[in-house]
């Protein structure tokens, strides 16, 4: 079994960086373990440490030290003529880089909290061919897989 690959956007891995507890973090310290690895884009780094820099700058430190210490894969943002390529695959067009970063890191889910714009759309997971649940949902889906191998 390959190791398993979760691309977390901003909502995902902020969670995941503020909170000592729940799905998010569950999956920060999964990475930390090396049990799956873990994926975000440039852009995702410079939102979350916005959100941060505004919301907690206290933070900003456990911020840096958690993509360190949970060796967070980070991919280059796509071009822009990759996003204008695939402008119609979300309908909120600031999310369009960020779906297309988690498809060409070719992951397993796309982790986020964004039900509006991702989970709450069907065709969205369809037209990108690729996963997308909740921190928690996609936690649920890491353990049966692990559960699976380990049987």
């Amino acid at each position: 079994m390959s190791k398993i690959n979760l691309f977390l956007d901003s909502s995902a891995l902020f969670a995941g960086i503020v909170s000592s507890t729940g799905a998010p973090r569950a999956i920060l310290l999964l990475a930390e373990a090396e049990q799956i690895t873990l994926t975000v884009s440039e852009q995702v780094v410079t939102e979350t440490e916005r959100a941060i820099a505004r919301k907690i700058p206290k933070a900003l430190s456990h911020f840096r030290q958690a993509i360190l210490i949970s060796k967070v894969g980070i991919v280059n943002n796509p071009s822009i003529q990759e996003v204008s390529a695939h402008h119609d695959l979300v309908a909120h067009p600031p999310d369009v880089s960020i779906v297309v970063a988690a498809m060409n890191a070719k992951v397993d889910f796309l982790v986020t909290f964004n039900r509006k714009h991702f989970i709450d759309d069907p065709g969205v997971s369809e037209r990108l061919g690729l996963r997308i649940a909740t921190p928690g949902d996609a936690l649920a889906w890491v353990r049966d897989q692990i559960s699976a191998f380990e049987l």
